[in-house]
């Protein structure tokens, strides 16, 4: 057996506790939407024919945390993502979802 079937099943199993696979789903969701403000950020910077540099310079940041904010796995500070957008011509918004039914505790 190879070690991504055993992740896969004990996956599995895990996401059959309700509780465990909603936490699972709010965690994949945050992270999903994390990279894609990022990943548009890195788009619009490319747009416009920043290198990674010139969006540091242009925010006051060291290059280095720009380049691991755009291209390294985590949680970047809202500060940062605010300072980029604005650097680039953009804004970050809240928009909200149609409301969804709540779940009643068992």
């Amino acid at each position: 057996m190879s070690e991504t079937s055993f992740h896969e099943r004990f996956l599995a199993e895990q996401l059959a506790d309700p509780e465990f696979r909603m936490e699972f789903e709010r965690e994949r969701h945050e992270i999903e939407t994390v990279d894609g403000i990022v990943r548009a950020l890195d788009e619009l910077r490319g747009e416009r024919g920043l290198s990674k540099a010139e969006l540091a310079r242009r925010i006051g940041k060291n290059p280095a945390s720009v380049r691991r904010t755009l291209t390294a796995p985590g949680n970047p500070e809202l500060r940062t993502i605010i300072a980029m957008a604005e650097a680039l011509g953009a804004e970050v918004k809240i928009v909200r979802r149609p409301a969804q039914p709540t779940r009643q505790a068992a």
